[in-house]
C-alpha cells in the first residue's frame, strides 16, 4: 500500500496532462497508464519505445495491481504514437507543479544552460536536433524546468518567456555567453534577484573595455588612481593535473558600460584558469557581468563560488542526461515525443 502509495502521489501532479486522442471504442488503452508506465520504466533506465515496453511486459503483474490494464500491455508502437501528440506546454506545467511540491526551494544558484539532442534531427523531414534550456537548482539538486528553443534561434528567443515561469526571488541566476544580450539581461532583473552574465562572445565590444579595464587594474597604475578591486585565488588538482584560478572583481565600470543599456549590472568579474598536465600548460579566460557586489577579496570569492557552481550542469545535469540515460543517441523524434522522453528523464534525474 505504502508503494502504491508513493507511485499515486508523484502520478497525481501530471493529471492535468491532457489525453489529445479522440475516445473511441477502439481506444485500447488509457493515457493514464501509457503515462505511468513511461515515467516508471524511464526511472528504470529505460531508454526508448522498445525499451519501456518491453519493462511493462516483464513487470506486468505488478502494474495490473495499481494499473487498469483489460487490453494487456500497450505496444511499442503505442508508446511512442501517444507521446509524440502530447501538448508540450501541459507536461511542462505538470513537471513544475510535481517539482514544487517535491522541496521548499530556498535562495540559492539556479544555473541556466543549453543542451542538444543531437540523434533528435530528422534528415528526412529537413529538421534538425531539438535544442532545450535546463535551470539547475545546485544546493538541492533538482532540475527545475526544462524549455524547448527553435532550431534557428537557439536560447535567445526562449530565455525571457521563459525567465518569467520561474520564482528567482533571492536567487542567484547564471547564464552562458548566449544569455547576454541586453533585451535578456534586463527582462533577467527581479526584485530580490541577482544574476550573473558571461559575455565573451555575444559581446566583443564590452569584452574588449573589460580586457583594458583589468589589464591596467593589474599593471603598475598611479597612486592617485585607487581603484577597488578583490581578487582570491584557489588551486587544486587530481589525477596529475593542476589548475591554478585567480579571480579578479570590481565595480569600476565606468568607461566599460554606460547609461540603462546594461542597468543593475554593478560589477565586473574576469576568471583566468592555467592548467598544468605535466609539462603542458592551456590557459582560459573568462568574462562575467554581475549584479553582485565585487570591490572587496570576500565579494571576489564569492563570485567565484558561483562562477564553480554553474559548471554542476554540466557535470551533474547534461553528462548523466548522455552518459546513464543515452540522450544524445536516442533516436526518438517522432512529433513532440524527443521533447517529451527529456521531460521524463529528468523527472527521473530528480
Amino acid at each position: 500500500m505504502a508503494q502504491r502509495s508513493a507511485i499515486d502521489q508523484m502520478l497525481t501532479f501530471f493529471a492535468v496532462v491532457h489525453d489529445p486522442r479522440r475516445q473511441h471504442p477502439t481506444t485500447l488503452h488509457t493515457l493514464e497508464t501509457i503515462r505511468t508506465i513511461t515515467i516508471l520504466a524511464t526511472i528504470c533506465g529505460a531508454q526508448h519505445w522498445v525499451e519501456i515496453a518491453h519493462w511493462g511486459q516483464a513487470k506486468a503483474a505488478w502494474l495490473a495491481e495499481f494499473l487498469d490494464l483489460p487490453q494487456g500491455m500497450p505496444s511499442h508502437d503505442t508508446f511512442g504514437r501517444v507521446l509524440a501528440v502530447l501538448d508540450p506546454a501541459s507536461l511542462q506545467q505538470a513537471f513544475v507543479r510535481w517539482r514544487k511540491a517535491l522541496a521548499d526551494l530556498s535562495p540559492a544558484i539556479v544555473a541556466l544552460d543549453g543542451k542538444t539532442m543531437r540523434r533528435s534531427l530528422d534528415r528526412a523531414d529537413g529538421t534538425g536536433p531539438i535544442h532545450v534550456v535546463n535551470a539547475w537548482a545546485s544546493a538541492h539538486e533538482l532540475v527545475l524546468a526544462q524549455c524547448k528553443v527553435d532550431a534557428q534561434t537557439h536560447e535567445i528567443t526562449a530565455l525571457p518567456e521563459w525567465l518569467r515561469m520561474l520564482n528567482r526571488a533571492g536567487a542567484v541566476v547564471t547564464i552562458e555567453a548566449m544569455g547576454c544580450q541586453v533585451e535578456i539581461a534586463r527582462q533577467m532583473q527581479a526584485p530580490g534577484a541577482d544574476d550573473v552574465l558571461r559575455f565573451k562572445d555575444k559581446q566583443p565590444g564590452l569584452y574588449r573595455d573589460g580586457d583594458a579595464l583589468f589589464t591596467w587594474l593589474r599593471g603598475a597604475h598611479p597612486r592617485d588612481q585607487p581603484v577597488a578591486c578583490g581578487r582570491a585565488d584557489q588551486v587544486d588538482g587530481g589525477h596529475g593535473r593542476i589548475e591554478t584560478r585567480r579571480v579578479w572583481s570590481t565595480e569600476a565600470l565606468a568607461g566599460v558600460i554606460a547609461g540603462e543599456r546594461w542597468a543593475g549590472r554593478t560589477s565586473l568579474v574576469m576568471v583566468e584558469s592555467i592548467r598544468q598536465l605535466g609539462e603542458e600548460a592551456s590557459v582560459e579566460r573568462r568574462d562575467d557581468l554581475r549584479s553582485l557586489p565585487g570591490a572587496t577579496d570576500e565579494d571576489a570569492q564569492r563570485l567565484h563560488r558561483v562562477i564553480r557552481t554553474h559548471g554542476e550542469i554540466d557535470n551533474r545535469v547534461h553528462w548523466v542526461l548522455d552518459v546513464a540515460m543515452g540522450e544524445d543517441v536516442n533516436r526518438t523524434r517522432k512529433g513532440e515525443s524527443a521533447q517529451h522522453l527529456a521531460f521524463i528523464r529528468k523527472l527521473a534525474l530528480n
